[in-house]
């Protein structure tokens, strides 16, 4: 090309960072560029949150005006930022290699607590200006409190420093951009399935005119088609929803292990608790309009849930059912009863590790008043035990939240391997994490609590029926309780596995937790019902 192109960016310090990145991207395949810095609406309006400013594109439209009056050759955007269609005249030319879209709660160092989840104290003061976010964050802890948030990312950073704030959230690919140093607050970091994100959070968009073909030829070495695939599943979803920026939906599209997963959290408002759903699929085709039909306000739900365990009245699963009149049947199939009501504090004096398969084994072993030493890590399977352990005042080195046993072992194994590891349990573990360890690894079984089957356990009549754990399942199927029409949900692969063993078809979770639960309930009903 024997030009040199004329970039338009917003004059914030990621918005530079990503235009000057096209620009240094551009050299690389011989093409020099300029660029033009141009100031936004939202860039303009920082007393007001965004769903209080008019219209949609309050980030882009000025970048696009300039783009159609030839002013400029190139707008580089956040993907995230774009209105679901763009104007006449013009196209999405490019679409970058995505960014991890992960969310980060910062949080000040005096206002951390273990004990809560997400580590902010109870009743703490968060800032975002998201709405999206606001929804997720109250229904995992309804006791914060989310106040507006605006400025660039440095800004916001300043603003948790001096102002009234305990805690901001952020994402995680804007501050990996400018490489902020957070050295000063507590970070904890939520995953997309976690905290489902904005659609095409993290990615770049190099938009041009629709008539500048040589334009468009000469950056399609920019261009990343499988990121672009899976965005517009993302943006499809969220122009379905007729949505901006205000919406409260986050959603996220990946291909793994060959299938394209979608988490989706949609609310009506952002302090309503939202709606999630995930589904696979071997296509993209026909996924978007799938996803939609989902939260259809007509679609049907079950009179009745079951589960095997208990609940507290601040369950995730239990408000997430409750909010559409759900009657919850939850009781324990199973009981658990000490085995040991002492401990040897000796065998812990130079242990590396403590590894927790369950919340009961976090109980009981912790009713043992164990003398670790300072050095000891943790590791928990699934959200529930780390929750658990949190109530005991520790936070967790490392979670499993795969489903399958086996996958996080192997995770495991890459940090424990050659380290000494208590592994608390039943009496009657499969001990399926200590299988994955090397042989130079010093594994201790201790044996905390036993489970102990119910006798004569009453059927549900629930149209859904979530096991919990293998035992629970040997306790229901004893007398094989379970009616023809009743669809069946197991938490994780080992209760899978114990279904297999019967017979019984059931659906997996893509996360072995409450929210998890709650997905694979109202996925199982659209299903059902053919949403």
């Amino acid at each position: 090309m024997d030009r040199t192109l004329i970039i338009g960016t917003r004059g914030s310090d990621l918005a530079l960072w990503q235009a000057h990145f096209v620009q240094d991207s551009l050299a690389a395949i011989g093409i020099t560029a300029d660029l033009k810095i141009i100031k936004t609406q939202g860039d303009r309006i920082l007393n007001l949150s965004f769903d209080k400013l008019e219209g949609k594109g309050f980030f882009t439209k000025e970048l696009e005006e300039e783009l159609l009056a030839g002013t400029i050759d190139i707008a580089v955007h956040s993907h995230k930022d774009l209105p679901t269609e763009n104007p006449p005249g013009l196209i999405i030319a490019a679409v970058s290699k995505r960014e991890d879209p992960s969310e980060l709660l910062l949080i000040l160092k005096d206002c951390v607590d273990v004990h809560q989840k997400l580590s902010v104290k109870f009743g703490g003061i968060v800032g975002t200006s998201s709405n999206r976010r606001k929804a997720q964050l109250l229904a995992y802890r309804p006791d914060l409190d989310i106040i507006d948030l605006r400025g660039n990312v440095p800004t916001r950073v300043n603003k948790l420093r001096v102002e009234n704030y305990d805690a901001i959230m952020l994402a995680k690919a804007g501050v990996t951009r400018l490489g902020l140093d957070l050295s000063a607050f507590y970070v904890e970091e939520l995953s997309p399935t976690e905290l489902i994100p904005a659609p095409a959070q993290g990615a770049l968009a190099i938009q041009i005119r629709e008539n500048d073909a040589e334009l468009f030829n000469a950056l399609q070495p920019l261009n990343h088609p499988e990121v672009a695939h899976e965005l517009a599943v993302e943006r499809t979803i969220l122009k379905l929803f007729g949505g901006g920026c205000h919406l409260p939906l986050g959603c996220y599209c990946r291909k793994d292990d060959g299938k394209y997963q979608v988490f989706t959290s949609k609310a009506d408002e952002g302090d309503a608790f939202p709606d999630r759903l995930f589904i696979e699929a071997e296509s993209t085709d026909g996924l978007a309009e799938k996803v939609v039909s989902y939260f259809d306000k007509d679609r049907k739900f079950p009179q009745k849930v079951f589960i095997s365990r208990e609940l507290s009245g601040n369950s995730y699963f239990r408000k997430a059912l409750e909010k559409h009149r759900i009657e919850i049947e939850a009781r324990s199939l199973i009981r658990t009863v000490p085995v040991i009501t002492k401990l040897d504090n000796f065998i812990l004096r130079n242990v590396d590790w403590v590894f927790f398969s369950s919340k009961n084994a976090v109980e009981y072993f912790f009713h043992l008043d164990p003398l670790l030493p300072k050095k000891t890590k943790f590791g928990v399977m699934g959200s529930g035990s780390e929750d658990m352990l949190r109530r005991e005042g520790y936070f967790v080195d490392y979670t499993g939240a795969a489903i399958d046993a086996a996958d996080v072992a192997a995770e495991f194994a890459k940090l424990a391997n050659g380290t000494t590891v208590l592994f608390p349990t039943a009496s009657n573990s499969l001990r399926s994490i200590q299988r994955a360890l090397s042989p130079d690894t010093k594994i201790i079984d201790l044996a905390v609590y036993e489970t102990i089957l119910e006798e004569g356990v009453e059927p549900s009549g629930a149209e859904v029926m979530v096991f919990t754990s293998p035992s629970n399942v040997d306790a229901y199927f004893a007398d094989n309780l379970l009616d023809p029409d009743q669809k069946v949900i197991a938490i994780g692969k080992s209760t899978g596995k114990k279904l297999d063993e019967i017979g019984v078809k059931y659906t997996l979770p893509y996360s072995p937790d409450e929210t998890g639960l709650a997905e694979a309930v109202f996925g199982t009903i659209c299903l059902s019902y053919k949403c």
